[in-house]
């Protein structure tokens, strides 16, 4: 068995034991309501915690150069590219 099978296998064993311990608690206790209570807040802190760093994430980027201003750039990109190839043929000669 190697390193991984043996995690994957104990992984699996505790979120088989981690189900069983909820369900106990939820039917079989009067812990039931502040279970629930504990399970829908971290589900909707959850929710909420990533809608908001997805805002802050978009609050926070600059935005995208225009693609005109990017066409502009390249053009003269490639316009000093010819040049330079154009010296290094006329120095050769």
């Amino acid at each position: 068995m190697t390193r991984d099978q043996l995690i994957g296998g104990l992984m699996m064993a505790a979120a088989v034991i981690g189900i069983l311990v909820y369900a106990w608690i939820l039917f079989f206790t009067d812990w039931a309501l502040i279970l629930l209570q504990i399970t829908a807040f971290i589900a909707v802190a959850g929710v909420l915690g990533i809608l908001a760093w997805i805002g802050y994430t978009l609050a926070t980027t600059p935005p995208p150069k225009p693609i005109e201003e990017i066409e502009k750039e390249l053009e003269k990109e490639v316009e000093a590219a010819e040049n330079d190839s154009k010296q290094e043929e006329n120095s050769s000669d």
